[in-house]
């Protein structure tokens, strides 16, 4: 970490494990190197995708939503319609694809990432390359499934941006890769503006950090902001940094817990706009949550699908079976480690 005037920057991946831990080598034996049976249950369960996509350009994130079932998937691609990306032309040939899948009612998210092979016939062709669910923590803190339909139209995007509960957070690796990660929280410790600056909060979770460390090697980001219940989204761009410093933590406290970490956006550039998107998902007011999905069991079949073959792996595989023991630590953390 460096000192920057009154700020204590963090600036390299050992500074950011210092200050958040490493991430626990059991957490990679989660991800998968295609989407197997229950994966593709969950997309066709999905009315609604994030999806942050990097390219020369830089890095942008949209979303997609129809139908449940409006994307579709085989083992190793999946198939998104152009016309249902609210930002159709950030799906470039070549282009690094980090994606966020949601089901209704389920607080766990899928996670699939890859890369864009083909545009064509109105048709994005995803080469993926992972596939994992992601905890439920951001979900479970935005109280996201809990929503209301909001009527009220927002003319201001400092006053939608306060009212804000869930971010997905769009960033890029040093060889292109995308990543996409929610975030949630209550009103106005989800975001906050400060002048031509805005801030946002790290809360704990699987240690991944995988937007963290893509934001030391690539800072420039995107963000897109959502009050639950509302069809409109504030879409967010520009050049990310970390800090511990205290001054910048102490707004987004919550429940008597200090976050440990703080991002600052500037060169910020702001966009209220409807959500095509969201009016077509239809998440609000919640008519049925989704079956035939059970975030426990996937998490202990992706881990023995995992291509890790070493005794480690072997040993988590044999612990994960032991019937009801993930679906009991994930109860835990959730109750016992939201913030």
């Amino acid at each position: 970490m460096s000192e920057e005037g009154s700020e204590t920057r963090v600036d390299s991946v050992a500074a950011l494990e210092g200050v958040i831990g490493k991430t626990p080598p059991p957490l990679q034996l989660k991800v998968i190197d295609h989407l197997d049976a229950s994966a593709l249950r969950w997309i066709a369960a999905s009315p609604l995708i994030f999806a942050g996509l990097s390219s020369a350009g830089g890095v942008g994130v949209t979303l997609a939503g129809g139908t449940a079932g409006f994307a579709q998937g085989g083992a190793r691609e999946l198939r998104l319609p152009l016309a249902a990306l609210d930002d159709p032309q950030l799906a470039l040939e070549g282009a690094g694809f980090g994606s966020l899948f949601l089901a209704p009612g389920v607080g766990e998210t899928l996670r699939v990432n890859g890369r864009v092979a083909q545009v064509q016939g109105g048709e994005v062709l995803i080469a993926v390359e992972e596939c994992y669910v992601h905890c439920a923590k951001a979900l479970i803190r935005s109280d996201f499934w809990a929503a209301a339909p909001i009527e009220e139209t927002f003319q201001d995007p400092a006053a939608f941006v306060a009212a804000s509960r869930f971010m997905a957070l769009a960033t890029t690796d040093a060889d292109g890769r995308s990543d996409l990660s929610p975030k949630g929280d209550p009103a106005r410790t989800m975001a906050r503006l400060d002048g031509d600056r805005l801030w946002f909060a790290d809360r704990p979770g699987n240690r991944r950090a995988d937007s963290f460390r893509n934001i030391l090697a690539q800072p420039q980001m995107a963000a897109v902001l959502l009050t639950p219940g509302s069809r409109q989204v504030v879409v967010v761009r520009g050049v990310a940094s970390l800090t511990t410093e205290e001054t910048a933590r102490a707004p987004f406290v919550v429940q008597g817990k200090t976050p440990l970490l703080a991002a600052c956006v500037e060169e910020l550039a702001l966009n209220l706009r409807p959500s095509l998107a969201l009016e077509r998902a239809a998440l609000w007011p919640l008519m049925a949550p989704a079956e035939g999905l059970d975030p426990a069991k996937m998490l202990v079949a992706h881990v023995k699908l995992n291509r890790d073959k070493g005794a480690g792996a072997r040993l988590a595989g044999a612990m994960l079976s032991i019937p009801g023991l993930m679906q009991k630590g994930l109860e835990k953390d959730y109750k016992t480690n939201l913030y």
